[in-house]
């Protein structure tokens, strides 16, 4: 505190306790003195205190604007990536009659995931749910709230299960197929869980899945508060053993941080595949 507050302190003090005639008084001069002293702790505990809050408001903005930063470019490079590849937006129930046509990913039900009020509720707290294999051991859908605390912690074990379709060879660049995580081993350390993988092109599981993954991922990452509503669905044609691809749906609950409805053909440049068996050949 300043001295100028100081001195209108006092004065104000002592003109209550009788004007400045009463300093000549030693017991009504300790009594001021002592009124004195008390308000200008008060003064400095709550001038220290604003401070206080001040600062932490400022370190709050700070984690605020870098965080939206971090949101846009992650927003930026999804858009950079996928931008030549989208179409029109198509319905769901359409995907399975889609034919490819050089366009990796489409965008479905105009990007807007379709989860309702009652999917994006946190009331029991995270969740991770597989469908059962269908009548030709096909994967279904699978359905998550992910939160950071479902993230893996131990070391992941080698893959070793085969899903349907799984005919796989070395193609220019490296092996055909994946063994793809339909919700990423990154999310839930799900690894050999068999209602969990299907059959995927290299390239539709790196980049195409896991950019979208990894938006997840890192917003996951980023609090341990922050929930996703995340679901994963194989999309067949028929009796047809090998995925056309995948939809993909996110939401972030309580935000639009993580908010997309895509679908992304299984495919592998150069090389046409048997989607009937999962056979293939060059070319």
């Amino acid at each position: 505190m300043n001295k100028k507050k100081i001195i209108t302190l006092v004065s104000s003090t002592l003109f209550l306790f009788g004007g400045y005639g009463a300093i000549t008084n030693p017991s009504l001069s300790q009594n001021v003195i002592a009124k004195v002293k008390t308000i200008i702790k008060y003064d400095h505990s709550a001038e220290k205190k604003t401070k206080q809050i001040a600062q932490e408001n400022k370190q709050t903005e700070k984690k605020i604007v870098s965080l939206d930063k971090k949101i846009a470019k992650l927003r930026k490079e999804l858009k950079k990536y996928t931008g030549k590849h989208n179409i029109e937006s198509v319905s769901a129930a359409k995907l399975a009659s889609l034919n490819y046509s050089g366009k990796n990913i489409i965008t479905v039900n105009n990007n807007d995931p379709s989860f309702s009020k009652s999917d994006l509720s946190t009331n029991r707290g995270a969740w991770q749910e597989y469908g059962n294999l269908d009548g030709l051991n096909r994967v279904t859908a699978a359905n998550a709230l992910l939160i950071q605390s479902l993230m893996p912690s131990a070391r992941r074990e080698p893959l070793h299960v085969d899903p349907t379709g799984w005919h796989n060879k070395r193609v220019a660049g490296g092996w055909l197929y994946n063994r793809c995580h339909l919700i990423g081993y990154q999310l839930t350390g799900q690894n050999n869980n068999i209602k969990n993988l299907m059959t995927g092109t290299r390239q539709l599981n790196d980049p195409d899945m896991l950019r979208y993954e990894d938006q997840v991922a890192d917003y996951v990452k980023e609090s341990r508060s922050n929930y996703v509503r995340y679901r994963v669905t194989p999309v067949f044609r028929g009796n047809e053993l090998l995925a056309r691809g995948v939809e993909m749906e996110g939401q972030s609950v309580n935000s639009n941080a993580v908010h997309f409805n895509i679908y992304i053909f299984n495919v592998q440049d150069g090389v046409t595949l048997n989607y009937a068996n999962g056979t293939s050949r060059v070319g």
